[in-house]
């Protein structure tokens, strides 16, 4: 499963950074709030679609999910820092002040993959107090 998952991850970071290389000019703009709080939900709500289908795709049990989901997200949560640090290098198209709103955009789109599987895994709720594990 691992590994499924994260050659996954790795395709997804890699066609999201070609495709912002070749298009980000317009869809990240830092003194457009609206439009980047509409990115940033349409982006949650995509990755939360998206990241269950994956799974289901993959054939993994439901119970693997929250772990899949990680192998999912680990590409774009070590790779994009640099992708923040070197903006106007790595994206020379796009608005170097767009770095922060590319940062929380892609903080976004994990959140969606995680708010996805929990939503679509049946994750339980933490135990309530007084609960024996």
């Amino acid at each position: 499963m691992q590994y499924r998952v994260l050659r996954v991850g790795i395709l997804l970071w890699i066609v999201g950074t070609v495709a912002i290389r070749l298009g980000g000019r317009g869809l990240l703009h830092p003194n457009r709030p609206v439009a980047t709080l509409i990115l940033y939900l349409a982006s949650f709500v995509l990755m939360a679609l998206l990241a269950p289908r994956i799974f289901r795709r993959l054939g993994l049990q439901k119970d693997s999910w929250l772990a899949a989901a990680t192998l999912l997200m680990f590409p774009t949560l070590i790779l994009d820092p640099f992708s923040c640090a070197f903006f106007p290098v790595i994206f020379s198209n796009v608005d170097p002040g767009a770095a922060g709103v590319f940062g929380g955009w892609m903080l976004i789109f994990c959140a969606g993959a995680v708010a996805g599987v929990w939503l679509s895994s049946g994750v339980k709720s933490p135990a309530k107090a007084g609960d024996k594990p």
